[in-house]
């Protein structure tokens, strides 16, 4: 039987990281002069880094490219080959990069809403797993046949490219508008496949290392199926007991609130961890949990968790860059393009097919699933993990992956629009044209909910008393060309209008069907049903 232990997400128990914390701590308490101002240089470049990062968010935005490139080429500029930082500890990186994605889950699991990934949950999770095994052997097949790897390294490889990564498919699909089933699919694609993925890689790379190849398919299977159902439990439990116990002692504060309810996350990605359990799928269903179970200060812990991701992601993007060596990417470009061609158009597909398939999901959404597997950060941290593990036939394995989720974004992440336009998802968005986005005010039990009224919808020429909202809910300010006003019960509503709604949170579902419902069909909208 394989055992993971001794790497980080996957049950692992090395006091090597622990003691290298500990180092680093006494070094700060101890420091002389010189290492004092050695911290400030560090400062000084780490908070250039970080407002050069915030600025590159625009450009992100306004070329549809995911940030994440911008980030790993500053690591790029600042390493060895650029401005001369010598970054190359692989183990630290992989501590590291483990640390940033427990935030990064962290984030999507609080920022996540139930009712947006509820109906897309049981194939969300066969893409996570079938899918994710699928994806893994058809690569593994082509590096094996095609470049001639060992069978031991073209799995390994197969399993490094398997998950998706939110903060990639995400930063893209902002700016691409589909239906809630499709979001919802991806977004909780890219929470659940990180654990049986990063299970696979540390399994495959210790066997290597140890000389003993991989035990039989059937004893992994038991082993990911064992700590994926034990990581469940304890990341459920501990998100229902910790947002309870958070409520309780740190109700009063939502700055504090906040820090408990990630604190209560990673918790559950340590405790997992320690019973040899997938650490990352308890942190990201504790933190799904906490984030819809109706706790207070929802707006501030969303806004702690988000600002803590972004974090994670720049730092982590950043280190990435760092380590990469751009001298070992000439050599790799070849087999990167050949595995990216692979993963692109056979191996997500086909992944998509098969589990897709039984939920009688249909091919234009198959489709845009299969183009919409981006990679990103998950990959590369990955790819270190064979080499700290001491695996044999994996050099240059980073440079490799490292190239192929720069190339591949590059190609994939500008033509999501373009394809989603194409295979008519965002028309079946916007058969009501209708922009919502909600603000919770936790404690006076209101939500704010800002409406804008796009081209096609015909909430034009409705006036306000027209829209009927229930009782408690009203149409507090319109925005019209610049101009803000309060409107009347007989304001008509326009086209490009930005309506603010206040309304109670106990029927803030119902006011936002309501608005659906009109901008759909019109102001005799549910006309004869009680609404």
């Amino acid at each position: 039987m394989i055992t993971t232990s001794g790497m980080p997400g996957s049950g692992m128990s090395s006091g090597a990281p622990v003691d290298s914390v500990v180092t680093a701590a006494t070094a700060v308490v101890t420091a002389e002069p010189d290492n004092l101002h050695a911290l400030s240089i560090a400062l000084l470049i780490g908070a250039a880094v970080l407002i050069v990062a915030i600025a590159a968010v625009k450009l992100s935005t306004r070329s549809g490219l995911p940030s994440l490139l911008i980030y790993l080429g500053i690591g790029l500029v600042l390493g060895n080959r650029g401005l001369g930082i010598d970054f190359s500890d692989e183990e630290l990186t992989q501590v590291l990069g483990y640390a940033a994605l427990v935030l990064i889950l962290t984030e999507g699991g609080v920022t996540t809403k139930w009712d947006t990934i509820r109906g897309s949950l049981a194939p969300a999770a066969a893409l996570a797993t079938v899918g994710a095994l699928v994806s893994i052997l058809v690569v593994a097949l082509a590096a094996h046949l095609v470049l001639q790897m060992p069978w031991t390294t073209a799995l390994i490889i197969g399993a490094i490219l398997a998950s998706t990564d939110a903060a990639a498919v995400f930063a893209v699909l902002r700016k691409v508008p589909l239906p809630r089933h499709i979001s919802g699919m991806l977004e909780a694609e890219s929470g659940f496949n990180d654990a049986p993925v990063v299970i696979i890689v540390t399994a495959l790379a210790t066997g290597s290392a140890a000389g003993t190849g991989a035990d039989s398919w059937w004893s992994l299977a038991v082993l990911i199926t064992l700590e994926l159902v034990v990581g469940s439990v304890v990341g459920l439990a501990v998100g229902w007991v910790g947002g309870r116990l958070m409520a309780r002692v740190a109700g009063g504060s939502s700055a504090l609130f906040a820090i408990g309810v990630v604190a209560v996350s990673v918790l559950a990605y340590a405790a997992a961890d320690v019973v040899h359990a997938s650490g990352f799928i308890a942190c990201y269903l504790a933190s799904l949990v906490l984030g819809n179970t109706g706790l207070p200060h929802r707006a501030a812990v969303s806004g702690f968790a988000t600002a803590l991701g972004w974090l994670a992601q720049i730092g982590l993007f950043v280190m990435l860059g760092l380590l990469a060596d751009p001298a070992g990417f000439p050599q790799q470009v070849v087999p990167a393009l050949v595995l990216g061609l692979v993963l692109l158009l056979l191996a997500r597909p086909l992944s998509v097919l098969v589990s897709c398939t039984p939920f009688g999901i249909g091919w234009r959404t198959q489709g845009f699933l299969a183009w919409a597997g981006l990679r990103g950060a998950v990959p590369v941290v990955l790819a270190t993990v064979p080499v700290t593990a001491g695996a044999e036939g994996v050099d240059g394995i980073f440079e490799l992956v490292f190239v192929l989720v720069i190339m591949f974004t590059l190609v994939q992440a500008p033509t999501l629009p373009w394809v989603a336009h194409r295979l008519g998802l965002d028309r079946a968005h916007h058969t009501y044209d209708l922009a919502l986005e909600a603000t919770p005010f936790d404690d006076i039990g209101a939500h704010l909910l800002e409406v804008t009224v796009g081209p096609r919808s015909r909430l034009a020429g409705v006036q306000v008393y027209e829209l009927r909202l229930p009782p408690g809910a009203n149409v507090a300010l319109v925005v019209r060309e610049g101009a803000s006003f309060v409107p009347k019960e007989t304001t008509p509503l326009r086209r490009g209008d930005q309506l603010l709604v206040v309304t109670p949170a106990a029927v803030r579902s119902v006011v936002e069907k309501r608005l659906r419902d009109v901008s759909r069909q019109g102001r005799l909208a549910g006309w004869s049903t009680a609404d």
